[in-house]
């Protein structure tokens, strides 16, 4: 049992549909690069004030020395959030003390995409790892299963095949463990 309910990780709950049927062409995606241990306290914030982000979080389920379950949600991506809004927007997170610099993404659709592809991951269940580094592969698209039609390279690793689903913004990404069969080359 959490200590604390779950923070959003989307503003709006239905984020990526509104980003689709947005009219007002002057938002934007900004990488936000939050203090330490700063995210959540950010992304409340950002609900407050009403300003689109998106932050991918996973739970991760420990035990305490005195052997009592716990469960937590940590950032997929330690140090950053990120923000789909105007100028108004980014001035306004700035405001609020907990971010270190707003970077501008050049690909907006690109990061959009790769956002996407982690969310729904995230919501399938799937156990998933955080990569810290793209490493090269095969580029490849899932033809079958419940990720089918996910985009990434392929990472040969000892313990057979895996996905790597990459945010290129950052260089990092989340591996999925997949069969040979599931996947075709790009």
């Amino acid at each position: 049992m959490p200590i604390l309910a779950q923070e959003p990780e989307l503003y709006p709950d239905n984020l990526f549909d509104a980003i689709e049927f947005d009219t007002a062409r002057d938002r934007q995606w900004f990488a936000v690069h939050t203090r330490p241990r700063s995210e959540k306290l950010l992304a409340r914030r950002l609900v407050h004030d009403e300003i689109w982000f998106h932050l991918p979080v996973q739970q991760h389920q420990y035990r305490t020395p005195k052997g009592r379950k716990c469960t937590s949600y940590l950032p997929l991506f330690p140090g950053y959030l990120f923000i789909y809004g105007d100028d108004t927007d980014r001035f306004r997170a700035m405001l609020t003390n907990r971010v270190l610099r707003v970077l501008d993404v050049p690909d907006g659709e690109q990061l959009n995409f790769d956002l996407q592809q982690v969310q729904r991951a995230l919501e399938s269940g799937a156990t998933i790892r955080p990569q810290s580094k793209l490493l090269p592969g095969a580029q490849v698209r899932v033809t079958s299963g419940p990720f089918e039609n996910f985009e990434g390279r392929v990472v040969k690793r000892q313990t057979g095949d895996v996905l790597l689903i990459a945010v290129h913004y950052l260089q990092q990404g989340i591996t999925l463990s997949l069969e040979d069969c599931q996947v075709e080359a790009i």
